[in-house]
């Protein structure tokens, strides 16, 4: 594994840290919920300890066997999966994975999932005490109360989980994790942030499904599916750059919350145009599939372009950031 690009002569070496709700990241390049296990899997095929942080697996308050069927299908430019949330219950995952995720080096966030309110405060409960460094909440589960309707659909009720979540976990940072199929996302973003959402990221997977032409049935027992990879990328860059204008105050600099950018990421050429698009920090999820070095990689690239464009901080690479190159 290569280090990360030297700096230019006469020039001290880009500064790839970033703070994103008071918690410091040597660099803007997380691995994304569902596609990083609990870090160690990957163990013995990148440098773990570069990554800026890993985010968990799914996690509920008591164990999930996930879904039955066929989990994963192939598209020309992506993924689909309907997984299901299958993870060993929070108060397992805190005693058997933690320990050793938490000795891997990066920072660590908790993917908190759940199907009621009441879950997901049960959940955020016991994470606060937890050596995590951040909760990220999951509000593309379904409300088991609202008839199978996810969450992060409609204000109200992502305010609502939001609310719960940042009221049983008051030391953790929180960040949530916006769907991209809400019909008016900037509505569930402002209600996330005034019930106290310390970031934001997006996207999570696009409703999708396939059908299987030689049985004549839908690829997945739950006929919709989860599709990431590079078709979704320009969607989701799209999706985060009218998300920081719709949020950021008249006259303001920025929004009042940081973004995390995902969808499609997979070379540094990707990771880039969501930090210019405004992104504070990216996410990468199914290109590790395909190429489990893809994260370091895009941090070596990230480096190698803020050397070339005499940027030290990757808190200035937004086009909208104030200052311009510094």
């Amino acid at each position: 594994m290569t280090d990360p690009t030297p700096p230019l002569p006469g020039r001290p070496g880009p500064d790839l840290s970033v703070t994103i709700a008071g918690v410091l990241f040597r660099n803007p390049v997380i691995a994304a919920s569902g596609t990083f296990g609990y870090g160690r899997e990957y163990a013995g095929l990148l440098d773990i300890a570069r990554l800026g942080g890993i985010c968990t697996k799914g996690l509920t308050l008591n164990p999930r066997p996930g879904n039955g069927g066929q989990r994963l299908h192939e598209t020309p430019a992506g993924l689909m999966n309907s997984i299901g949330l299958e993870n060993p219950g929070i108060p397992a995952f805190i005693e058997h994975e933690l320990p050793a995720l938490r000795s891997l080096g990066p920072a660590v966030i908790a993917n908190l999932s759940g199907s009621t309110a009441e879950e997901y405060a049960e959940g955020a409960a016991l994470l606060n005490h937890a050596a995590i460094d951040m909760i990220e909440l999951n509000i593309s589960c379904p409300n088991v109360k609202a008839g199978g309707m996810a969450f992060g659909l409609e204000a109200e009720a992502a305010a609502l989980v939001t609310g719960r979540v940042r009221g049983a976990a008051p030391d953790k940072p929180l960040m949530v994790k916006l769907s991209p199929n809400a019909p008016d996302l900037a509505a569930v973003a402002r209600a996330c942030v005034k019930s106290g959402a310390d970031a934001l990221s997006l996207v999570n997977t696009f409703k999708a499904m396939a059908i299987d032409t030689r049985l004549r049935r839908p690829v997945f027992d739950n006929t919709s599916a989860g599709l990431s990879g590079p078709a979704v990328r320009p969607i989701a860059l799209r999706m985060v750059w009218e998300l920081w204008e719709a949020l950021r105050p008249p006259g303001a600099p920025r929004p009042p919350v940081p973004i995390v950018g995902m969808g499609g990421i997979a070379n540094a050429e990707d990771a880039l145009e969501f930090l210019l698009a405004g992104a504070a920090a990216v996410q990468v999820g199914s290109a590790t599939f395909a190429n489990p070095c893809a994260m370091t990689e895009i941090i070596d690239g990230i480096a190698l372009y803020m050397a070339e464009h005499g940027f030290r901080r990757c808190d200035k690479l937004a086009i909208r950031e104030p200052g311009g190159v510094s």
